[in-house]
C-alpha cells in the first residue's frame, strides 16, 4: 500500500473541511505564488489538520475564534466559517464563539465576526444548503443578581478567581470586576447551548493568536485543564495557531501551557 504524500493528504482534508472555498483559494493562488497554494496544503491540512488529537469541529472552532478576535483576516474567517458549519457546528454553536469573543477582542470584532457569518448563510442558502440551527441560549433565571450567577461561573474554571479579583480590584476599580463578572460570565459564559469545553478552547485559540494578555491566557489553561481539557488537547491548539497567528504565539503559548502544568505540580 503506497503511503500518501502530505500534499494528497492535505489536499483531502482541505476539500472535507473547506470545500470549494478552500480550493478556490489554493487556485487563485497559482499564478502568482504556487509555492504558498502547496505550502497551504501540505503544513496546514497536511500537517496540521490531518492530526487527530482534536476532532474537526474544536479546530474550527477554534480557528472561528482566533481570526475573530485578530479581525484582520475576513477571506479566511468566512472560509472557516463556513468549514465550520461543514463539520458539525450549528448555526447558534457559531453565533455564541463569535459573541463571546466581545469579552476578548471586544464589540467591533464580534461585530464584524457576526456580519461575516450572515454572509456566509447567505451565499450557502442560494447553494441549496440548509444548517442545522442548533440550541437558542437560555441564561440561567434566578432570584440571584447577575453579579453572584457570574461568580458561580467563573468558580467553575477556578474557585478563587472570584477572591482574587475582589481583593486586587476592591479600591482600585470595582467596576471592572462587577463587569467582568456580571457581563463575562453571567450574561456570556452563563448561556448554555454551547458546551464548556468548546468556550475553553475558543478562549484559549483567541488568547493565544492575540498574543498580548499572558496572564490571562494562563489562567484560561488553567480552567480548561479543570472543566476536563487534556494537555495534549491544548498543546493541539497551539499547534493549530502556528497557522493562524505564527510559531512565535505558539511559542509563547505553549511555554504558558508549561507554567502551568509546573504550578499545578505543587
Amino acid at each position: 500500500m503506497i503511503e500518501e504524500s502530505r500534499f494528497e493528504k492535505g489536499y483531502k482534508k482541505l476539500s472535507e473541511i473547506d470545500g470549494e472555498a478552500g480550493e478556490m483559494v489554493v487556485e487563485n493562488l497559482k499564478d502568482i505564488s504556487p509555492d504558498l497554494g502547496k505550502y497551504i496544503i501540505e503544513y496546514c491540512f497536511g500537517d496540521v489538520y490531518s492530526r487527530d488529537v482534536l476532532d474537526l469541529k474544536s479546530k474550527e472552532i477554534a480557528v472561528v475564534a482566533a481570526l475573530t478576535a485578530l479581525g484582520n483576516a475576513k477571506p479566511q474567517l468566512k472560509i472557516h466559517i463556513n468549514g465550520a458549519l461543514n463539520v458539525g457546528c450549528s448555526i447558534n454553536e457559531i453565533k455564541e464563539i463569535i459573541l463571546q469573543m466581545s469579552v476578548y477582542s471586544g464589540f467591533p470584532s464580534c461585530i464584524n465576526g457576526m456580519n461575516a457569518l450572515k454572509e456566509v448563510l447567505n451565499e450557502r442558502q442560494k447553494q441549496g444548503k440548509n444548517d442545522l440551527i442548533g440550541d437558542s441560549p437560555v441564561n440561567e433565571t434566578s432570584s440571584n443578581s447577575r453579579y453572584e450567577i457570574g461568580a458561580k461561573e467563573l468558580e467553575q474554571l477556578d474557585s478563587m478567581q472570584v477572591e482574587r479579583l475582589e481583593k486586587a480590584y476592591k479600591d482600585f476599580s470595582p467596576s471592572l470586576t462587577k463587569f467582568i463578572l456580571e457581563y463575562g460570565y453571567a450574561d456570556i459564559f452563563a448561556r448554555n447551548n454551547l458546551d464548556k469545553k468548546y468556550r475553553q478552547i475558543a478562549t484559549i485559540a483567541a488568547l493565544t493568536a492575540l498574543g498580548n494578555a499572558q496572564s490571562q491566557l494562563k489562567f484560561h489553561i488553567n480552567g480548561g485543564l479543570n472543566i476536563g481539557l487534556s494537555v495534549d488537547d491544548i498543546k493541539e491548539i497551539m499547534l493549530l495557531m502556528t497557522v493562524y497567528s505564527g510559531f512565535p504565539s505558539a511559542i509563547n503559548g505553549t511555554n504558558i501551557l508549561k507554567e502551568v502544568l509546573n504550578q499545578r505540580k505543587k
